[in-house]
């Protein structure tokens, strides 16, 4: 038991319509990364909360160096020194990176007012030490989801604690960052400190682990040194099943222009992106974090301002200034961040799905909720949307589901032209080959298809075109026969 920071041992949580873990018991040792695998739902998160005292278990108990504790709240698992990164970025748009350090537990002065030169002085200390060079009166609503990302995993850090939980910690950060995060977990092993990762990422998990746990359908499948596993071993615990293909791509006969784009700008942000799409076909953007992506595509969709350019729909030239015209021409966009722009977290799945047409269920001012129901049961079967039920709030969805959702929500509109960033992020290996499968029957139905990831095996097997951007301007069109990792970084990391 020396050896040992934490022991989870029979741990059972159900929840309405769903039990979520049952009878689990792991052992995390100290100075130690501990990878849980297992799909969206397979419980790992309800686990990781139950450790941070956010959820309590029904059943069984948790120790800490030997001693049973009764974790009663994120703040008394604070004391317990237990840190955890959520998943799920919850931030305060309206508030300063300094104030995110601090909220919850606010430094007072001798007169009981906040001490704010304390807290200015501590955040520029502890942005000193990580060298990192972030303004501490920012507001979190100006930062990108890599910076607020990095900031949870910096404040995490920063509070001493014995045992970090890391759930998805990379899914919106650089590979630089990545490296960094990496390095920065080595020396926390050093210092005796124990982390529990979550990761879907195969080349993290063998990259950091020291002992790999699989999780399925809320029980231990196995628990092993990392050495001892292969990917496709752990893939197939995973998800049950061996998955032979990761990337379905189908061969389709590309149809006629759908969606040309041409000088398309944005002062100081992308500069004369010029780039098409035709039926049927998918075309992808790789690049760096920075490089532009996301802003030419929320500025297409109409959700930001572009200064210059045009963009024309089968050969019609349209004016998009706001989301709105963007849904009239046909065109969607499912954003890479999926609770911030993609979700409204405490309403139901209902509610969520049927959303982007709500006008197609109301009559006479009257809503028809018959029709509604029926439509989204329609567009569930064919996503294979999980849900203990229809008012199942959608925050109580695995990753993968509330994405299905989010497609549901779009695919409602029947649109035509679907824009996609980084559709993948956060979600596990199973999911992700429906979500491949979903993408490619989507080209087979004639949609055009533009695809926004980080990961490049991804945009290589789905894609039909690769555009690569740097520095807010594109620097290569690659046809598929040119794809390569090599070739792509080259035009990626062009100045």
């Amino acid at each position: 038991m020396t050896d040992i920071a934490l022991r989870v041992e029979n741990i059972t949580k159900s929840f309405p319509g769903v039990k979520a873990l049952n009878n689990i018991s792991i052992d995390i040792r100290k100075a130690s990364v501990h990878v849980l695998c297992g799909e969206n739902g397979a419980g790992k998160s309800t686990l990781m909360k139950i450790i941070n005292g956010v959820y309590r278990p029904d059943e069984g108990r948790l120790f800490i160096e030997g001693k049973e504790v009764d974790i009663k709240s994120p703040f008394h698992a604070r004391e317990l020194g237990i840190s955890m990164i959520f998943q799920e970025l919850n931030y305060i748009p309206e508030m300063t990176v300094e104030e995110s350090f601090v909220v919850g537990n606010w430094p007072l002065t001798r007169m009981k007012t906040v001490d704010w030169n304390l807290i200015r002085k501590r955040t520029v200390e502890l942005f000193s030490k990580e060298k990192l060079s972030y303004s501490p009166s920012a507001k979190l609503k100006t930062l990108s989801v890599s910076d607020i990302q990095m900031l949870e995993i910096l404040k995490a850090v920063s509070y001493d604690s014995r045992i970090i939980i890391m759930d998805e910690p990379t899914s919106a950060i650089s590979e630089k960052e990545v490296e960094k995060l990496f390095q920065k977990i080595t020396e926390l092993k050093k210092r005796g400190i124990s982390i529990i990762y979550i990761s879907h990422r195969m080349d993290e998990i063998f990259k950091i682990a020291d002992y790999i746990t699989v999780i399925r359908d809320g029980n231990v499948i196995k628990t092993k040194q990392k050495d001892d596993f292969s990917v496709d071993e752990i893939i197939t615990l995973m998800v049950g099943r061996k998955v032979d293909n990761n990337f379905p791509k189908q061969d389709i006969e590309i149809g006629k222009n759908l969606l040309n784009v041409s000088n398309f700008s944005r002062e100081n942000l992308f500069n004369n992106i010029s780039f098409n799409v035709c039926e049927g076909e998918i075309i992808g953007f790789a690049g760096l974090m920075g490089a532009g992506r996301t802003e030419v595509m929320r500025a297409l969709f109409g959700l930001d301002p572009h200064t210059d350019g045009t963009i024309s729909i089968k050969g019609k030239p349209v004016r998009i200034n706001n989301v709105k015209d963007s849904i009239n021409n046909k065109m969607v966009m499912l954003s890479e961040d999926r609770r911030r722009y993609g979700i409204i977290p405490v309403r139901s799945v209902l509610e969520n799905a049927a959303l982007a047409g709500l006008e197609s269920f109301f009559y006479r001012g009257y809503r028809h909720k018959e029709k509604e129901v029926k439509a989204i049961t329609r567009l569930f079967e064919r996503l294979n949307v999980r849900t203990p039920t229809y008012n199942t709030p959608i925050e109580a969805l695995s990753g993968g589901n509330q994405q299905k959702v989010v497609f549901a929500k779009w695919l409602i509109c029947d649109p035509e032209i679907l824009i996609l960033d980084e559709p993948t992020r956060g979600i596990d290996v199973g999911a992700k080959y429906e979500i491949y499968k979903l993408i490619g029957n989507l080209a087979s139905a004639r949609k055009g298809i533009i695809l926004v990831s980080s990961e490049l095996p991804e945009l290589m097997g789905l894609c039909d075109r690769i555009y690569v951007m740097a520095q807010g301007r594109i620097t290569a069109e690659l046809q598929r026969k040119d794809f390569s990792q090599e070739k792509i970084m080259r035009f990626a990391t062009q100045i």
